[in-house]
């Protein structure tokens, strides 16, 4: 009986849509109802004819350094063999540069001949093969078309790539063991704000009848949008100095203003042009990057963690007096039978003299007071204190960014990593660890890893006495600000006081007798606060690392360098930032050190 019911109940409920449907009038009121476009209607996509122009970047001071733009290309014939020199003539090359240019844009060395080349003329240099080509070197093809140009060669892990032009590389990239890994990191800000740079067109959703008139609308138009230009933080000329600096040896440099978040100079070294992955000429060059040992596609700032060696001793230090571990009046003799300190020096009787000498004993005496305290309440448990010591640790080491990832706007960024008492309970095979199998932690060695970012960041935090914007590398999108993320302050768990505390020793390090006095900048009136680093290195030379801002009572500049195989940080690291520095707030550098810096850009010509 039930069932018949329902048969019926159904039969019902159709007839009366079937009705409903019929006496629909032939001007429908209101909003179309689901029924009606089935039934009447033909919904509509059609595409305004406009077309959005991607927007350019530009740096800091609104110079241009990435723009669509013509784009001269020349087809050199395949046979007979091209008359190179004649070529030459013809587009004011002299032999070398033609024979350089052909074997850049083959993608391997042995090219079988006859492989299509085309090189990249400048407006000047297509005007000449217009006029003269014919008659001078026959069967020459010029093709102008809009791609994207760069204005620099710096910044090209900043600047990053349209992916569409970016396929060739793709394709080579393809063919190594690390092209997915490649391809996935190297986009930069074209990349990251590729929907805003690109813009969209314009969409409307009209109803139609049978006639063609429109009934409404299917959903709601969308409104044409230019593409946005970007107006990044870079500073490209100090970028370009920075990366003299670094050129082809390995490691990075970023330097922030810390009252803003915003990246001066973010350098991934070894260096290499921002053209270079696009350019439909720069195959051989390609080819080389990815196959280089020492893998300059890497973009090691974001992606690269690593022990940061002694800079760490600031955490360390500002978690103990943060937790009453020590106050800025410690002293601790520096007993070399804890672990070995390489620099002679007095008996630091303060934490200014443990930073100004970066005394190794000082500082495991320092993360051994937080880790080896035991509340009365725990007394007959130290395994339980060890471990909620270092859970402790942990937590305020996090709050400066350690151990998660920024978010600054780029493609991909590594969390870096601090250790848990768990990972060292698998680590160990024992719930009972000491300190004395920890205590790497306390000189920035061991399991800690920080990406550059962060090592950055971290001088800003000290910088601002406890608090940071997110690292970023736009500052404004078209006519409005950053992603609104980076405008939100974020503290640390540390107390202002204990971060200015930290500043006199990191002042001390570059005076008479601290481990970076040579790279002092008294003698022209600036005065800066930093640590170094050297990293131990059990698969070749130590690396260099250096961390510090500038001026140290009011901070306008915060700069990590970090050079692999470079040895001291004192020798290698800190000279780079210092002149960074003097670079970005006097404009110019000293005389005195003008032949500091020849030699440095010299060791950076030559990769060492």
């Amino acid at each position: 009986m039930r069932t018949a019911y329902n048969r019926w109940k159904k039969s019902l409920l159709a007839l009366l849509v079937g009705l409903a449907a019929c006496s629909s009038p032939d001007q429908p009121t209101g909003t179309p109802t689901a029924q009606d476009v089935r039934i009447r209607y033909t919904a509509r996509r059609v595409v305004l004819p406009d077309v959005p122009q991607r927007g350019r970047i530009l740096d800091r001071h609104d110079s241009v350094l990435v723009a669509t733009r013509p784009q001269f290309l020349l087809q050199l014939p395949g046979r007979p063999p091209l008359d190179t020199l004649a070529l030459g003539l013809l587009l004011g090359w002299d032999s070398t540069t033609v024979r350089r240019r052909i074997a850049e844009a083959l993608p391997y060395p042995a090219a079988r001949p006859g492989y299509p080349v085309q090189l990249r003329l400048t407006k000047a240099e297509a005007e000449r093969i217009r006029r003269d080509s014919s008659a001078t070197v026959p069967r020459l093809t010029l093709t102008e078309r809009q791609r994207r140009v760069y204005t620099t060669g710096a910044g090209a892990p900043v600047l990053g790539y349209l992916s569409a032009e970016a396929q060739p590389f793709f394709r080579q990239a393809r063919r190594t063991g690390r092209g997915r890994f490649y391809r996935l990191r190297n986009g930069g800000v074209e990349t990251y704000y590729n929907g805003l740079l690109n813009g969209h067109r314009g969409y409307l959703h009209p109803l139609l009848d049978a006639k063609g008139q429109q009934h409404g609308t299917w959903a709601k138009d969308t409104a044409f949008q230019q593409g946005q230009d970007l107006h990044l933080t870079l500073d490209a000329k100090l970028q370009a100095y920075a990366e003299k600096l670094l050129g082809g040896r390995k490691g990075y440099l970023v330097a922030l203003d810390p009252r803003t978040g915003e990246i001066l100079a973010y350098v991934s070294a070894p260096v290499y042009p921002a053209a270079t992955l696009t350019a439909p000429d720069q195959a051989g060059v390609r080819a080389e990057l990815l196959e280089h040992e020492d893998m300059p596609l890497l973009n090691r700032p974001a992606m690269l963690a690593n022990p940061p060696g002694s800079v760490f001793k600031l955490v360390n230090a500002a978690v103990a007096l943060q937790l009453g571990a020590i106050s800025p009046a410690t002293g601790f003799r520096c007993d070399q039978s804890l672990v070995s300190c390489v620099h002679d020096h007095p008996k630091p009787k303060s934490l200014t003299a443990g930073l100004k000498y970066s005394c190794n004993p000082y500082f495991y005496q320092v993360l051994r007071n937080v880790i080896d305290h035991v509340p009365d309440s725990l007394t007959q448990d130290t395994v339980a204190a060890r471990h909620a010591n270092l859970a402790r640790w942990r937590r305020y080491a996090r709050s400066f960014g350690l151990d998660s990832v920024l978010g600054a706007d780029m493609p991909r960024e590594a969390p870096g990593f601090l250790p848990t008492p768990a990972y060292y309970d698998k680590a160990r095979r024992t719930r009972g660890w000491t300190y004395r199998s920890i205590y790497s932690l306390s000189i920035g060695q061991g399991e800690i890893n920080l990406t550059g970012l962060q090592m950055a960041n971290m001088a800003a935090i000290i910088a601002n006495r406890g608090w940071y914007y997110p690292p970023h590398l736009v500052r404004g999108i078209g006519k409005n600000g950053p992603l609104p993320r980076f405008t939100v302050k974020r503290h640390t768990l540390i107390d202002s006081a204990n971060f200015a505390a930290l500043v006199p020793g990191m002042v001390a390090v570059l005076q008479r007798g601290g481990t970076a006095d040579a790279s002092s900048l008294a003698d022209v009136g600036i005065t800066v606060a930093g640590k170094t680093g050297t990293v131990e290195n059990d698969e070749g030379d130590d690396h260099a690392a250096f961390v510090g801002f500038a001026p140290a009572d009011n901070p306008k500049i915060a700069v990590a360098v970090y050079l692999e195989n470079a040895g001291f940080g004192a020798t290698a690291a800190a000279p780079c930032a210092v002149l960074v520095m003097e670079k970005y707030l006097r404009g110019s550098i000293a005389p005195k050190r003008k032949r500091w810096e020849k030699r440095i850009q010299n060791r950076a010509r030559n990769g060492y």
